[in-house]
């Protein structure tokens, strides 16, 4: 029997409560289904009055549904004055949105289409291994900020090729747009009213991050956004909402280095699970930890994860959900590089499977608009009043300026096209890099398979230690990311991480040859 979710309008409950109702028993058809759910984006603001929807096309695909479906759930939005049709202009909202129509359900539809982007090419090149049946998982205090640190500063000398780098390369970035915005606001305001700008965040720029949601077919409900200072602070604050310093956290192995970070700053430990270069976590190996020991939260990167690139399917995704709600386990998903997917459309998140309000969403726009801005937010579900509430015990505000600057970009500006821009250099430059590997890199050398964002995982041979590698390839001028910083165990010390957004010169491809006669020599 198929299942949608529904908000109930006009109850007491919190505005993240759901309740899902069996698709049978309502006997709504699947335009009704898809025309209620762009009905309740615009009753809650995400699309306002005058402003333009999704396009056929457009709606067909991201909502994975058929033409005709879209224009049959147009057709009857016109009819309960919603929305109005413009010869050769397309469909808009109305001025004044008609009388709710019988019936008052509002549908949000979280269907995906499962599809799975294209693989890079080079065939050739061997892929990395699966992992080998873990030993036990133990809880560990977790202390790897140092090397972390130390990495970084390192990353950020002078002259030295960035191979190393966390960060994406700013020159794809339209900041001198989002500064004439900044700008143009600071002139207008002399002075700035704080409290405009309290938790949850500026109203405009939460519009429009709900917007973007819609717009790629997932239903978001705008008083459900806090937003925050980049995607860090948003873990930081979900994590402190569901668990408490001495707590366990279950964690990907290996895992992106702000995860460990969170858990070290809170006085938690974490207990690494085995993850795979395809599907993402073992949810086998999940499982076993969770009916072993009390286990506090789990902190995943379902979509592109850093450092393995991997895109979780859908299943995987449904059944990890599920196994949280068995578990009433809070579940962390940091979902910086939603934007940045290979293949044709974008990716479900867990947000999606979620019916109980157990995934705290986290995502900023630092890895696909502005890195320096630091604009992030996150969607708690249940723990929304206890996020806003640390936010503004920790930080306050989020800083005012770049919350409009960033709001008047993504309305008055081309975002989408930006994004298509940057996903299609990020492709390119994953081939590249990979068939680079090949080409200088020993024998015995693995790399990850990228779906998106801009890292690759390589596995050096055993012998090959990443912190003497990265140590003698940082006296040449090249940064890496060694493989330490990405566990508290020293399972990935012949592991290396490579950042592949910055354009290939003459100067990249010599430090990437000098690395392979290193990786060579060391083996």
């Amino acid at each position: 029997m198929r299942r949608f979710v529904i908000d109930w309008a006009g109850t007491t409950a919190p505005a993240w409560r759901q309740c899902l109702i069996p698709f049978a028993l309502l006997n709504v058809t699947r335009y009704e289904q898809l025309a209620d759910d762009i009905e309740a984006a615009v009753r809650r603001g995400v699309f306002g009055p005058g402003e333009r929807i999704l396009s056929v096309r457009r709606a067909s695909q991201q909502y994975g549904v058929s033409i005709k479906t879209v224009l049959h759930a147009y057709a009857l939005l016109e009819s309960r004055s919603v929305i109005e049709s413009r010869p050769q202009s397309g469909y808009f909202v109305r001025s004044r949105v008609g009388a709710s129509h019988a019936g008052g359900v509002n549908a949000a539809s979280t269907a995906t289409n499962g599809q799975r982007p294209p693989a890079a090419p080079a065939a050739s090149l061997a892929r990395l291994r699966r992992p080998s049946a873990p030993r036990q998982p133990v809880p560990a205090n977790v202390d790897v900020s140092r090397l972390v640190l130390s990495t970084l500063r390192s990353i950020g000398a002078q002259d030295a090729v960035p191979l190393g780098s966390p960060y994406p390369d700013p020159a794809l970035f339209p900041w001198r747009r989002i500064n004439q915005y900044a700008n143009a606001i600071a002139r207008r305001h002399a002075s700035w009213n704080l409290i405009d700008d309290l938790p949850p965040g500026n109203p405009e720029l939460i519009r429009q991050i709900a917007r973007r949601y819609a717009e790629n077919g997932v239903s978001v409900d705008p008083e459900e956004i806090v937003i925050t200072v980049g995607a860090t602070e948003a873990i930081n604050l979900s994590l402190q909402a569901v668990a408490k310093p001495g707590d366990t956290v279950a964690v990907e192995s290996p895992t992106y280095y702000a995860m460990l970070h969170a858990i070290e700053r809170l006085g938690m430990r974490a207990i690494e699970v085995s993850t795979h270069a395809d599907t993402g976590i073992d949810l086998d190996a999940l499982e076993r930890v969770l009916a072993r020991q009390k286990v506090a939260a789990c902190m995943v990167m379902p979509n592109f994860q850093n450092p393995l690139g991997f895109r979780m399917p859908d299943a995987h995704k449904a059944r990890l959900v599920a196994l949280a709600e068995a578990h009433d386990l809070p579940v962390i998903e940091n979902d910086v590089y939603q934007e940045l997917y290979f293949g044709q459309t974008r990716p479900s998140t867990l947000k999606q499977f979620d019916t109980r309000g157990l995934v705290l969403h986290c995502a900023s726009f630092s890895k696909s608009l502005s890195a320096s801005y630091r604009i992030g937010w996150a969607l708690p579900g249940r723990y929304r009043a206890q996020v806003e509430k640390l936010k503004f015990l920790n930080t306050l505000t989020t800083p005012s300026v770049p919350q409009v600057a960033l709001a008047d970009y993504l309305r008055h500006d081309g975002y989408d096209r930006h994004l298509r821009r940057v996903r299609r250099f990020y492709r390119q430059q994953a081939r590249l890099m990979r068939a680079m590997v090949e080409r200088f890199f020993p024998a015995g050398t693995r790399t990850s398979e990228p779906q998106g964002g801009y890292v690759l995982w390589v596995e050096l041979p055993p012998r090959v230690d990443s912190m003497r590698l990265y140590q003698a390839a940082l006296a040449q001028g090249i940064t890496i990311g060694p493989g330490y910083m990405f566990s508290m165990r020293n399972e990935y010390h012949h592991y290396i991480r490579l950042n592949y957004s910055y354009p290939w010169t003459a100067q990249t491809e010599a430090a990437l040859k000098t690395l392979g006669e290193m990786v060579a020599k060391m083996a």
